[in-house]
């Protein structure tokens, strides 16, 4: 398979049962992919079900990608979804655990992490609502443009503008570094 191929070209020939094209949009596409899922749910094993999964619904939706928009965007856009699904089951699962009277239980601080670590990052991430961090990794992470957002989420314009409003003030609060501690 040819690296200079095009993707329209590679879908149109993954319809036709060419497993070697699919191979190639995968290799294409896989670090955007882990990159939106990552994300969202943050590095494990969950991520890399969900990246699979991924590529799972891309190559039964072949027939369906009509190509309105970039195959960039229907990925991610796909990632998203299998992202929020998982973000779901794990909260469904918790809940088996949890008393009626309990509050959820909150993610602890990481203390002594350098402010500028990807962990740290992708922990004050994951303290997101998942609506939050759907918004925070399109927009943020990936640099789709605000109405771009929109219509991957499917959501009002607005509505993005305000969720990326809170996300950014919830994260520069769990980003903070009190002086006293460096």
């Amino acid at each position: 398979m040819t690296p200079d191929c095009s993707d329209d070209r590679l879908v149109e020939r993954s319809r036709a049962g060419d497993h070697e094209a699919f191979r190639e949009l995968v290799r294409r596409y896989e670090p955007v992919v882990a990159s939106t899922v990552i994300g969202m749910l943050g590095q494990g094993a969950d991520a890399d079900d969900v990246g699979q999964e991924t590529m799972i619904r891309f190559y039964r939706s072949l027939d369906r990608f009509a190509g309105r928009s970039s195959l960039k965007t229907y990925l991610t856009r796909i990632a998203i979804n299998a992202s929020l699904d998982a973000l779901r089951r794990r909260r469904r699962f918790l809940q088996r655990f949890w008393s009626s009277g309990d509050d959820e239980p909150q993610p602890e601080p990481q203390d002594g992490v350098d402010i500028s670590s990807r962990r740290e990052v992708h922990g004050a991430l994951r303290q997101l609502t998942p609506d939050h961090r759907a918004v925070v990794v399109l927009r943020l992470m990936h640099g789709y443009s605000t109405q771009e957002t929109a219509e991957l989420l499917n959501l009002p314009v607005g509505t993005v503008l305000s969720r990326l409003d809170r996300a950014k003030k919830r994260l520069a609060a769990l980003l903070m570094v009190d002086d006293d501690d460096r």
